[in-house]
């Protein structure tokens, strides 16, 4: 079986989106000590590779513990999205093979900063108008290897809102995108299962061999 990782190590320095705190990680026990290891994790329920909820942005709405599982695993593509403000048109020519996805994972090169001061401006986004027709397809998730499905710099998140109001999920920081086919490959992004979470980091991964069907 191949699998691909799409997901970054969760660490102390590791980059945050702006105002989020960054995680703190501090020995609870050791093996010296206590005879055994174990680290003390604060972190925020969007650090790293994490999925978000439409109770992120919106009052009342869906937590990701009342997902079932299966919105978590699903056949998948990858989208090519280097051209800054991708419009409705292109993706059309893509309509049948999104249509067979429930995921559609948006490649933005952006990973590649990943660290860096350049990561957090000027990747690739959406319309609305292409979030909205990605949204009328029926998937279970839209994951991106940047930031953010918005500009860092946007106050009204509007792709956050059109994609989460529809239902549809989103995973953020994702990487190696690249190492992917376009279509025919299996997506687990797994959050972790907090109660009532807006969002939660999660491990995702990409199963070359074959699709499996939620």
């Amino acid at each position: 079986m191949r699998v691909i990782d799409l997901s970054h190590p969760i660490h102390a320095g590791m980059p945050v989106y702006p105002g989020t705190p960054r995680p703190r990680v501090a020995p609870a026990n050791t093996i010296a000590e206590h005879g055994f290891a174990e680290r003390l994790l604060t972190l925020s329920s969007h650090t790293g590779t994490h999925m978000d909820a439409p109770a992120h942005l919106l009052g009342g709405a869906q937590t990701l513990d009342a997902f079932p599982p299966t919105r978590f695993v699903g056949p998948a593509c990858v989208i090519d999205l280097t051209t800054p403000g991708l419009a409705t048109d292109p993706l059309r020519d893509q309509g049948e093979r999104l249509r067979g996805c429930s995921f559609a994972l948006l490649r933005t090169g952006w990973s590649r900063f990943w660290g860096s001061p350049a990561y957090f401006q000027g990747f690739p986004t959406l319309t609305t108008d292409a979030a909205t027709w990605l949204a009328s397809l029926g998937l279970s998730a839209v994951g991106v290897d940047a930031i953010s499905v918005d500009p860092t710099e946007s106050p009204d998140l509007p792709v956050h809102r059109v994609l989460l109001g529809a239902g549809v999920l989103l995973i953020e920081n994702l990487t190696n995108l690249e190492l992917l086919p376009p279509a025919g490959f299996t997506l687990c992004s797994l959050p972790l299962p907090l109660a009532d979470a807006d969002g939660a980091p999660c491990r995702a991964l990409a199963v070359l061999d074959g699709v499996i069907s939620p």
